[in-house]
């Protein structure tokens, strides 16, 4: 089977400069979606904007897997931290994947995927253990090289890797009494988003290994960063594109 990986990115900017990495670029319009074609180092990739929320980011994902046949998908994105410890710049990488927002009680318990009978999806370990690898080189190496010194005093930046749950709904996280009812609900959360635990659900049913790599841009609470444009171009734009070329090296 030819390997072809599937890059998502949950903002349209970040991953405007993976798209730049691909080369024999190949633009396919497709339900009102961008899916750029082409190789990086070689491979074959599929690089999207997932679009906001878990609905379009699902679509997004089943088109990628039906139409592109990808083999493995890399979702890459920016996300509140949840968890103590976590601040700005840092990164974490799934191990599971829940919908913080999903409750069909009482037909069956609150977060159950309806006919699955779980609540979390598990990232795929390969591929989770392959973006960590690849993040642990660049933070070693230092990230002022990839995002500026600029950038890096502006938003303090100091990152370290981190693993655990990401927990995914159709809301953005701004209020510290949100917040604070999810982690009283899912206390192993590290962070929150609005696509991950969607596209998770997509990649089980159809048998295809994933993992989610989230850069913490804000702490989901009021003082959740009001210039997020800002970061979004400066910094996650340019560690996605870090992170997928690390990842497509040492593939």
């Amino acid at each position: 089977m030819t390997r072809i990986i599937g890059i998502l990115g949950a903002m349209a900017q970040e991953i405007d400069e993976v798209k730049a990495m691909l080369d024999n670029k190949c633009v396919v319009q497709m339900a009102n979606r961008e899916f750029v074609k082409g190789k990086i180092n070689g491979i074959d990739c599929v690089v999207a904007f997932s679009k906001w929320g878990k609905v379009a980011a699902s679509i997004t994902a089943t088109l990628l897997l039906q139409e592109f046949a990808v083999t493995e998908l890399f979702f890459i994105g920016t996300a509140g931290a949840l968890a103590d410890g976590l601040k700005v710049g840092d990164i974490v990488i799934s191990k599971r994947l829940v919908q913080h927002d999903l409750d069909a009680r009482p037909m069956i318990s609150r977060f159950e995927l309806p006919l699955l009978n779980r609540i979390y999806v598990d990232s795929d370990p390969k591929l989770t253990e392959l973006a960590g690898k690849a993040v642990s080189n660049l933070i070693d190496t230092g990230v002022e090289h990839i995002v500026g010194g600029k950038a890096m005093r502006e938003f303090s930046l100091d990152p370290t890797l981190h693993f655990g749950d990401i927990a995914s709904g159709d809301q953005f996280i701004n209020s510290v009494e949100k917040r604070n009812e999810i982690l009283g609900l899912l206390p192993d959360v590290k962070c929150v988003e609005m696509e991950g635990a969607a596209v998770a659900q997509v990649c089980i049913e159809f048998g295809v290994p994933f993992t989610v790599i989230r850069t913490i841009s804000d702490t989901a609470d009021h003082n959740a960063r009001i210039d997020f444009n800002k970061f979004i171009i400066e910094v996650a734009n340019a560690y996605s594109k870090a992170i997928v070329g690390e990842i497509m090296r040492i593939l």
